[in-house]
């Protein structure tokens, strides 16, 4: 880490908390997919899993340190292949242990070919008070190379009904650089998209992860001229059409940003419930930062009686790299005093690397923040390894 000497220490502040919920089962694996998910096999233990869940929120009790939870976020897997029902038992019985903030956002994921749309409102009744929909591409040559389940129609129907069932607000996921994906076909589902006003939008580019379908079988996909052009100019759309960009690749109406995410990318607590779930909390009293991991598969997170897998200290000389993995990522100044109060790291410690950044010209300078230039943002990779 490239720093100056700097005596001062700096006491660590104790964020805003938020608590991840995972759901391991899909129908079926997708060939990009490297989450922890499982395809279903049988009848899901749905009961057993809420039981184990809200018992690892429990033994994690001690994390929460008085603090209310403002943002919830059940991902998966699919979780809408639970009913509403056991959605609802997570929900009361989390809240039952950590009260929540009034004004609560709380997200699920959904495939649009996994959803009795009738559930919409079941899901809101439970407390769901954001969807968020895994619709990837509203072409069905696109979505039968991905693996899903569902056909551009269903998508289209599964945003109605989103729209209908009284949701303070709802995503669409859209990938982009698809197999043998056109610039003309890029621009219709964003077009597609919009058409059915969601609040907000997830539009990120297809990548090739180790462990999955596609990376042991490439597909063919656009080169990297292809992508340029569909980004530059997807990115123009979208800002034509409402969407303001907040973070590398979400876009939201005015007051629609996930507050969920914004936590994440802010360096924020969150608690990590479920097969395979991370959490991150800090400790200020100890001045520590941590991170959890649960127990990754399914029949041994339902046998477990404890079921962290492991506890990882954030070594103090790399809490700057990992807030400004995370920090970069939105579109916003970089408040210095965040990066302190986050941290523990007094912001000299970052003069060296963010002067090297400024004579290249992809950030600049105030008292009080550092920003990136548009030139910084096409590069934060390569301004991140000023710091490692």
């Amino acid at each position: 880490m490239s720093s100056t000497a700097v005596t001062t220490a700096i006491k660590l502040e104790l964020p805003p908390l938020s608590l991840y919920i995972h759901i391991p089962w899909c129908v079926q694996k997708c060939p990009y997919c490297d989450f922890n998910s499982h395809g279903q096999n049988g009848e899901l233990p749905q009961e057993a899993y809420v039981d184990a869940l809200l018992e690892d929120l429990r033994q994690d009790l001690h994390l929460v340190q008085g603090r209310q939870v403002h943002t919830i976020f059940i991902g998966g897997g699919t979780p809408s292949l639970f009913d509403a029902l056991q959605i609802k038992r997570i929900l009361d019985g989390a809240n039952a242990l950590i009260p929540f903030s009034d004004n609560i956002e709380i997200t699920m994921e959904a495939n649009p070919g996994t959803l009795e749309h009738d559930d919409f409102s079941a899901y809101r009744a439970a407390g769901v008070t954001r969807l968020s929909i895994g619709v990837q591409s509203f072409s069905k040559d696109k979505l039968n190379l991905l693996g899903r389940i569902h056909d551009q129609n269903e998508a289209q129907v599964a945003a109605q009904k989103a729209s209908q069932a009284g949701y303070l607000s709802f995503n669409l996921d859209l990938m982009h650089g698809l197999p043998n994906q056109s610039f003309a076909e890029a621009m219709a589902d964003i077009d597609t998209a919009a058409a059915l006003n969601p609040p907000h939008l997830s539009w990120y580019q297809l990548t090739i992860e180790p462990n999955t379908l596609f990376h042991s079988k490439p597909p063919q996909l656009p080169d990297d001229e292809a992508l340029w052009h569909i980004y530059e100019q997807g990115q123009q759309k979208l800002a034509a059409l409402g969407y303001e960009q907040y973070e590398i690749s979400a876009y939201a109406k005015p007051g629609y940003q996930c507050k969920h995410n914004l936590n994440y990318w802010q360096f924020g607590d969150y608690l990590g419930i479920g097969c395979g779930a991370h959490g991150k909390v800090t400790l200020p009293e100890e001045n520590r930062i941590i991170r959890t991991v649960k127990i990754k598969h399914p029949k041994g997170y339902l046998s477990a009686s404890n079921y962290t897998f492991e506890s990882i200290e954030v070594a103090e000389e790399d809490r700057a790299l990992e807030y400004l993995m995370n920090r970069l990522r939105l579109m916003t100044p970089i408040p210095k005093q965040e990066f302190e109060l986050r941290t523990g790291q007094h912001r000299e410690t970052l003069i060296a690397g963010m002067e090297k950044a400024k004579q290249r010209g992809l950030l600049t300078e105030s008292a009080e923040h550092w920003q990136l230039t548009s030139k910084g943002h096409m590069f934060v990779n390569d301004l991140l390894t000023q710091f490692c």
